[in-house]
C-alpha cells in the first residue's frame, strides 16, 4: 500500500476517537444464527451507525488471522506484514519497561501441568493479579540462567512478561504454549545461531519454574510466545500530524500504543467508563485518542456466548457518555473478530462504524456483521483507516492539481 503522502496531511483539524472493542466480531450461534452482535441488546450502538457510515475492516490480508498487536497496527496506519515484532514487545511496553538493545521480551501465562507434563489449564485458573505478582517475585528470587539475565513483569491475572538479556540474543524462537489443553508444551528452539542463545535461557527457564513452582495448586508452569526485540519504525505523530494518546487497562495495549509513539494514560479504574472519565479529563490536551476496551474478547476465547452479549451490552451502556465528549470523528470497531464458535481470533473482517458531519447515513443499518453491510464504506483495509479518519476530520489536503 502507497503510504500517506505526508504534505497533504494538515496538523490542524477535527479531534478523533477511536474506540477498539477487542475480540469485536462474531459468527452466528445456536437455532437462531445469530452472532454476539446480533443477538446483544445495544440500542446506542445500533442508533449511532444509523446516523453514521459504517462497514468493515479487513486487518489483514483477505483470509489472514491477525494476532491483537497487528490488529493494532494496522488500526493505527502501518501495514503489519511489513513489521517483524512479538507480542512480548507490547507487553514489556505496556509494563513501563523499555527494552533496550540485547534484551528479547516474551508473553508468559502460568499454566497448569499434570504429572505427565501436559497442560491441564492454559491459564492456571486465572489467579488473583496479586497472586501473579507474587508468583513473579517468587521466580526472579530463585531462577539462575547461566550466561543471561531474567526479569519478569506481572501483569493481570494469569499474566506476565519475561525479558531475558545477554549479549547476541535473538528473538527468532517458538512458542512453547500449543494452544489447547491436553499436550505437552513444546521445546524452545531458535531458528539462527543467536536466537539459539535465547532459546536455552527459555528452556532452562521453564525447567527451574516448573521445579519452583511444584508446590502451588494451579500455577506450576509458564507458557512463553511472541518473542520480540524492538523495531525501529516511523512515529505516529510524524506520520499522521496528530498528538496522540493511548486510555487502555491492559499493559499489551498500552504497548501497542506506546510502539508508535502515542503518549499513554493508564485508567484508574476497570471498565469503559472509568476511561472515559480519563479521556474526558484530558480531552483539550490531545487531538487523537485511542480507547482500547477487553472484556468482549475474554468471553470469545472462553466460549461464553451469553457473557460476550453482556460485555457487549455493558460497553453500549456507555456509548452515549462517549459521544458526548464530542469528537469531531468517532470510529468504532475491533482489532480482530473472537467468535465463541471458534474460542480464538477468526479471519473475518470486523464491523466499522465513523461518526461525522461528512458521512453518508443509512436509515437501516445495525451495528453487526449483517447490518454493516447495508452501509456505503464497504471493505476497509486495516492500514487505510487512518487516512479515512484524517479525511472525516477536514486534516488531509487535496491531493494533485
Amino acid at each position: 500500500m502507497p503510504e500517506l503522502p505526508c504534505e497533504i496531511v494538515r496538523a490542524e483539524g477535527g479531534r478523533i476517537g477511536l474506540l477498539v472493542i477487542d475480540g469485536l466480531g462474531g459468527l452466528p450461534h445456536g437455532e437462531r444464527g445469530l452472532s454476539e452482535l446480533e443477538q446483544a441488546h445495544i440500542p446506542n450502538l445500533d442508533d449511532l451507525a444509523r446516523r453514521s457510515s459504517v462497514g468493515r475492516v479487513q486487518l489483514l490480508s483477505t483470509g489472514l488471522t491477525p494476532g491483537s498487536g497487528p490488529g493494532h497496527l494496522s488500526l493505527f496506519g502501518y501495514d503489519p506484514m511489513e513489521l517483524e515484532f512479538g507480542r512480548g514487545l507490547l507487553e514489556a511496553l505496556g509494563s513501563d519497561y523499555p527494552l533496550s538493545g540485547g534484551e528479547v521480551a516474551a508473553r508468559g501465562n502460568f499454566c497448569t501441568l499434570d504429572g505427565s507434563g501436559s497442560i491441564t489449564d492454559r491459564r492456571a485458573g486465572r489467579p488473583t493479579t496479586e497472586d501473579c505478582a507474587r508468583l513473579c517475585e517468587k521466580l526472579c528470587a530463585e531462577v539462575e540462567l547461566d550466561g543471561g539475565t531474567l526479569t519478569l513483569l506481572p501483569g493481570k491475572e494469569h499474566r506476565f512478561t519475561a525479558v531475558f538479556g545477554a549479549p547476541g540474543l535473538g528473538a527468532r524462537v517458538n512458542d512453547n504454549d500449543p494452544q489447547v489443553e491436553g499436550r505437552a508444551p513444546y521445546q524452545f528452539r531458535g531458528r539462527d545461531d543467536t536466537s539459539a542463545h535465547t532459546a536455552a535461557l527459555a528452556n532452562c527457564f521453564f525447567e527451574q519454574a516448573h521445579s519452583i513452582l511444584g508446590e502451588e495448586k494451579h500455577a506450576n508452569g509458564v507458557l512463553l510466545r511472541g518473542f520480540s526485540t524492538r523495531p525501529v519504525l516511523d512515529q505516529f505523530s510524524e506520520r499522521f500530524r496528530l498528538n496522540a494518546v493511548g486510555i487502555a487497562i491492559y499493559p499489551m495495549y498500552r504497548g501497542a500504543a506506546r510502539l508508535v509513539g502515542m503518549e499513554v494514560i493508564e485508567s484508574a479504574g476497570n471498565d469503559l467508563g472509568d476511561q472515559i472519565k480519563v479521556t474526558e479529563k484530558n480531552f483539550d490536551l490531545y487531538d487523537f485518542f485511542f480507547i482500547h476496551t477487553k472484556p468482549a474478547d475474554t468471553a470469545g476465547h472462553t466460549g461464553d456466548f451469553a457473557q460476550k452479549i453482556r460485555a457487549l451490552e455493558e460497553i453500549d451502556k456507555h456509548i452515549p457518555s462517549l459521544e458526548r465528549l464530542g469528537f469531531d470523528v468517532l470510529a468504532i470497531t475491533g482489532d480482530h473478530s473472537t467468535p465463541c464458535v471458534r474460542k480464538e481470533h477468526s479471519w473475518h473482517p470486523v464491523p466499522l462504524l465513523i461518526h461525522s458531519n461528512f458521512t453518508i447515513p443509512v436509515a437501516e443499518a445495525t451495528f453487526d456483521e449483517r447490518g454493516v453491510l447495508k452501509g456505503d464504506l464497504g471493505v476497509v483495509r486495516g492500514p487505510e483507516l487512518m487516512s479515512l479518519l484524517l479525511a472525516h476530520a477536514g486534516r488531509l489536503d487535496k491531493y494533485g492539481a
